[in-house]
């Protein structure tokens, strides 16, 4: 086993993984797993730029994760950086922070690669279950973009694009600087069209329909699953490999995009980070799940933050560290 430290930086949180990895086998055991609420996609919609207080919480969380790394003695530590500081205008700010905190630069990838890692990550352990029918339709719904990925071992098609919780909550559901609390009807039907433009995109070069298995990844996902289960608290053992009927995320993305700040709050099992972007997340899964005729999605918490550790431990044995 391979001891490594991976972290996800995407548009609304950054995580840590550290875990002992066995790349061979597949088999990865957690050592420590925990995610912030940083947004650090905070206004780059629309001004292109990551903001100041944004890169601040997200150095503040790298501060916290290189304590956390250091403790557990990582061999290898992987930084992964997704959507908003793929299109942030001054994303050389935020490489440099975090190289002066961790040590390493942040690799801020593609979204082929994004989906690349999201499918390692997600699949690795459904490979056990030879029940479920493949191919697999791996959705990554992140804050800024989400991944779609068709393949069976391994990845036969993958697009990324730019829908995600974050981006459709400040494209569509803010006034004046307000997220709208609810949303009205013409602000829905916007976000819906945006959405189902996206997946038009994501067809084109991925065969959406010919999934067998949908697999859901990310907070939005996870978020709904919990739902769904009316779970006390937050969950993440009851949450991995749950399965949610689309007539039940349809009731609970129905809920959520007419129901007030407050009322989300309330919902024990809801990270305070999500409350507000939490409603444009479930339409993107219900929109996906709609568009490809599935009856359930299966809910994943291994994502791209475990394919990141996959990855660092197969380069940690082929280079001999």
């Amino acid at each position: 086993m391979t001891h490594v430290a991976a972290i996800d930086c995407g548009t609304n949180s950054i995580r840590l993984l550290v875990a002992d990895v066995d790349p061979a086998t597949g088999e990865l055991v957690d050592l420590d797993r925990r995610m912030t609420i940083v947004r650090l996609g905070q206004g780059v919609d629309r001004t292109g730029r990551l903001a100041p207080e944004a890169l601040e919480r997200t150095f503040a969380a790298c501060r916290d994760y290189a304590a956390i790394i250091k403790e557990h003695g990582a061999e290898r530590l992987r930084f992964v950086a997704t959507s908003a500081s793929r299109d942030a205008e001054n994303r050389d700010e935020f490489v440099r922070g975090v190289m002066d905190i961790l040590g390493v630069e942040p690799e801020v990838i593609t979204g082929d690669q994004e989906a690349e890692f999201s499918f390692t990550g997600a699949t690795k352990e459904l490979a056990e279950h030879d029940h479920l029918p493949k191919p697999y339709l791996v959705v990554d719904i992140g804050g800024g973009s989400t991944e779609f990925v068709v393949g069976e071992e391994h990845v036969r098609a993958a697009r990324s694009v730019d829908v995600g919780c974050v981006r459709m909550t400040e494209r569509h559901l803010v006034r004046d600087g307000v997220v709208s609390d609810p949303p009205s009807e013409e602000q829905i039907a916007a976000m819906r069209a945006d959405i189902e433009a996206a997946l038009d995109l994501a067809e084109r070069t991925v065969p959406l329909r010919e999934a067998k298995t949908l697999v859901g990844l990310a907070g939005s996902v996870t978020t709904v699953s919990a739902i769904a289960q009316d779970l006390p608290e937050y969950d993440s053992t009851r949450i991995h490999h749950s399965r949610v009927t689309l007539g039940r995320v349809r009731e609970i993305t129905d809920w959520l995009l007419h129901s007030t700040h407050a009322e989300r709050a309330a919902v024990p099992s809801m990270h305070p980070g999500r409350v507000d972007v939490i409603a444009a997340g479930a339409l993107v899964l219900l929109s996906i799940m709609e568009r490809i005729g599935a009856g359930e999605v299966v809910v994943s918490e291994h994502d791209i933050l475990d394919g990141i550790a996959f990855k660092a431990a197969e380069d940690a044995v082929s280079t001999g560290q």
